[in-house]
């Protein structure tokens, strides 16, 4: 009985293995990326109370019309999650890259945040 997915597998694995350590509060919510073939979605979540803070997407108004590459496209999103998250009160956060490697789109996004001054 073999493995169907093995990259879904794998990156479930690595996920299982950060989340262990990292979590986020209403203080210092976990910055958790998502990424799809087309998208990008980033989340700030206080697991102590399970709830999602703010999130931002490449789908949002404004970005989702515009012809820009991937990476643009995830900065752009990183730039967002910033401003939402200053607007929300929150300046620190735990970045959880959920599995997935950090270059290319998730790199991006997470100096774009940096940028748009969130602490990680």
């Amino acid at each position: 009985m073999g493995i169907k997915n093995k990259k879904a597998y794998r990156r479930n694995r690595i996920k299982m293995r950060v989340r262990k350590t990292v979590n986020g509060s209403s203080e210092r919510p976990r910055m958790t990326v998502f990424r799809s073939n087309k998208q990008i979605y980033v989340q700030l979540i206080d697991d102590l109370n399970g709830k999602t803070i703010v999130s931002a997407s490449s789908r949002d108004k404004g970005l989702e019309d515009s012809k820009m590459n991937k990476i643009q496209q995830a900065e752009k999103v990183g730039g967002l999650v910033a401003e939402k998250a200053k607007a929300a009160g929150v300046s620190t956060v735990v970045f959880d890259r959920n599995g997935y490697l950090y270059h290319g789109r998730v790199k991006s996004l997470a100096e774009a945040a940096r940028k748009g001054g969130l602490k990680f």
